[in-house]
């Protein structure tokens, strides 16, 4: 069995030895505390990781207990690393310098320490979220701007996803790695052994994720996409489709990595100033490099996430992505915005309708 520095260093084999070092001791050190944090969620009320605490995030959020413990043990673990100079975390209002290595680090590290909070009591699946970025002014700490930098930067991003099994997927930009944590290992050592490489999305699928209770703020475009999903073999796309909804990005981007599928977060008019609700540095930029690197795409519906350069820390974004050709699909669709939508999804009576209907 292939074990995490092992696989990266195979991954890697092409880079500057120094790269790889540095790249390599940073993903171990955020594995490390990953495990920690699956830890910590599998003990669950155990550990009093359930429930509310009583503070809130940046963005006047309310945080769950383990939203903070998991955060807390991301942060522990990068101070002591001395590739990194500072990181970004989902629960806090700025960037936080590495108290040791802040001007020397050529790294940055950002991370959403727990998605899928919402279900942590409901004991469906959760993940952590990361995404590291090179350090461009290194002898200077660093601050918010120096994390403005667009998606296609990355050096390497990945999840954690906390379920039966506690895997890691990981992309260095040479497609993409899943590592599954060895439970039988000790939390202090813990080993991550490779269990599959060269991850695919088919390029078609059957298979979509959307909250539906939003339909009614969709813009035309995805009302279109939808309502012909859902009109199966009877639509204009002649065959049916799944609907699924999770409400953690993780396990929604896991199952797409698994067997295809398009997760659709879109752009609604319920709050005009707020574009979307997945904030762009924590979770869509690292999930599109992993996407585009197993052969998906990953838009806001016109542009390309990768592309996007934050304009604050906390951005949030509409986020659309998954399998090829029904993301290429999609952004036909938006091409024309103002053509009609086949046929409501909705009506008083029923929530699926056929189309003669």
């Amino acid at each position: 069995m292939i074990e995490l520095r092992a696989a990266l260093l195979a991954n890697l084999a092409d880079s500057h030895p120094d790269v790889v070092t540095v790249l390599s001791d940073t993903l171990e050190v955020i594995a490390h505390a990953c495990a920690r944090i699956g830890e910590i969620a599998s003990q669950g009320a155990l550990a009093q990781a359930h429930g509310w605490s009583d503070t809130v995030n940046s963005q006047g959020e309310a945080q769950k207990r383990l939203d903070l413990l998991a955060d807390e043990c991301m942060r522990e673990n990068l101070a002591h690393c001395p590739h990194v100079a500072g990181w970004a975390s989902e629960e806090l209002e700025h960037v936080q310098p590495s108290p040791h290595h802040a001007e020397h680090g050529p790294l940055l590290v950002v991370y959403d320490p727990l998605d899928g909070s919402s279900n942590i009591e409901a004991n469906i699946s959760i993940g952590t979220i990361f995404s590291i970025l090179p350090h461009r002014y290194r002898g200077a700490r660093p601050g918010d701007a120096d994390f403005m930098q667009p998606g296609h930067q990355q050096v390497a991003a990945g999840y954690v996803l906390y379920g039966p099994a506690t895997l890691m997927v990981l992309t260095c930009r040479r497609g993409v790695l899943v590592f599954t944590l060895d439970k039988r290992s000790p939390l202090q050592s813990p080993r991550w052994v490779l269990t599959h490489e060269g991850v695919q999305i088919p390029s078609g699928t059957r298979e979509f994720a959307i909250n539906a209770s939003n339909q009614r703020f969709w813009e035309k475009p995805i009302q279109r996409y939808i309502a012909e999903c859902v009109a199966g073999e009877n639509g204009p796309r002649m065959k049916d489709f799944n609907m699924r909804w999770v409400a953690s990005m993780v396990a929604e981007v896991h199952r797409i990595m698994t067997r295809g599928g398009v997760f659709l977060y879109p752009r609604d008019t319920r709050e005009p100033i707020k574009p979307g609700r997945l904030r762009l540095m924590y979770e869509a930029a690292p999930m599109a490099l992993l996407v585009e690197q197993a052969g998906g795409r990953a838009i806001n519906g016109t542009s390309e996430l990768l592309d996007l350069i934050p304009d604050v820390l906390h951005q949030k974004v509409p986020v659309i992505l998954g399998s090829k050709d029904e993301i290429d699909r999609i952004v036909s669709y938006h091409a024309d915005p103002h053509e009609n939508v086949s046929w409501q999804l909705f009506k008083t009576r029923t929530l699926f309708v056929q189309p003669q209907a």
